[in-house]
């Protein structure tokens, strides 16, 4: 009977071949250290940090979680984005609805990052003790504002971070003895540039020491420009490719990597993520977990109903024939 369960094959198996293997993460790769008489035990990281494979040159993809689904986030990991933003400035979840998220995605070895609701040092406190690898600030449209960004991330003297770090989720509870360390090189400190204001300013905030990302934000540039309906318009565009130069100016490569402020950015309905890439973006989201599944409800309800009125319409035409059939026999 045992050997029998074992040979069954999931109905959907030949639907999904093409799909990636799932990533758990693996222990062999994961340890960050090894067991010495100097420590106690090892602490568990993915093996490469969003920062190194940036510098690396690669071109990162990935996706926005506003619904605050654990299991959305996990399959988000599972399907191959290089990150996922928990975003907690427009979906409805807060710290401890966000915590559950990054043990998801932890599990399938997805860096995750948070976006604050605001540029503060309470929240930014308590969004780093969840230990992502990337936290977003909103609304930033001066370097002064950037350089109090990168303060609210880093621990006096070189900043104004309140200290757990021996109790909290970032330092693995206080297990990982080299957190101290490391934690300013790992993370990944990103500004939003997201109206005109920011845009005159966006080399002088791309070029503040601590600020490793700029995210570009079309939506509410649009927005401050008079173009709420029109995220697409030409102005707005014009507006945009400012800025992406702006920032892509404090860069340089060297050979196939990369030393300066990084560009990220959505992609939109006219700006596709191929062609945020080819404009030199370092990280790319492609979409919105919720809007991926309202897609998803939306077409699958409109096939339905379609079919409805295609199975009505030719019910009508057979009524008709035995209507007309009717008559001449009569």
């Amino acid at each position: 009977m045992a050997a029998s369960l074992l040979n069954l094959k999931s109905p959907f198996s030949s639907s999904i071949k093409h799909l990636p293997a799932p990533r758990f993460p693996r222990p062999s790769t994961l340890l960050r250290s090894t067991i010495t008489s100097s420590s106690s035990s090892p602490f568990l990281s993915a093996p490469a940090t969003l920062k190194t494979r940036l510098r690396g040159g690669e071109t990162l993809y990935g996706l926005f979680l506003l619904s605050f689904s654990p299991t959305l986030a996990e399959i988000s990991g599972l399907a191959g984005y290089d990150f996922v933003v928990v975003d907690m400035e427009h979906g409805p979840g807060g710290v401890s609805d966000a915590l559950p998220c990054l043990r998801a995605l932890a599990a399938t070895a997805t860096p995750a990052i948070i976006r604050v609701p605001e540029t503060s040092d309470t929240w930014a406190k308590k969004a780093l003790d969840l230990g992502p690898q990337g936290i977003m600030f909103p609304m930033i449209d001066s370097p002064k504002l950037a350089r109090k960004a990168v303060s609210y991330c880093r621990f006096p003297p070189n900043g104004v971070r309140g200290s757990a770090h021996t109790v909290v989720r970032a330092s693995g509870y206080g297990i990982d003895n080299g957190y101290l360390n490391n934690y300013e090189d790992e993370l990944l400190i990103m500004c939003q540039v997201e109206c005109e204001e920011a845009v005159k300013k966006v080399e002088e905030i791309a070029e503040v020491e601590g600020v490793d990302c700029v995210q570009m934000g079309p939506l509410d540039l649009s927005a401050s420009m008079g173009y709420l309906w029109d995220p697409g318009h030409k102005k707005v565009r014009e507006m945009m490719r400012v800025a992406e130069k702006g920032v892509l100016k404090t860069g340089k490569k060297k050979g196939k990597e990369y030393d300066g402020t990084f560009l990220a950015g959505f992609a939109m309905p006219h700006d596709s993520p191929e062609e945020l890439r080819k404009r030199g973006y370092h990280m790319v989201s492609g979409a919105v977990d919720v809007g991926l599944f309202r897609n998803a409800a939306v077409e699958d309800v409109r096939k339905f109903k379609s079919g409805l009125v295609e199975a009505a319409d030719e019910g009508k035409d057979v009524d008709q024939e035995q209507q007309e059939e009717k008559y001449w026999s009569e």
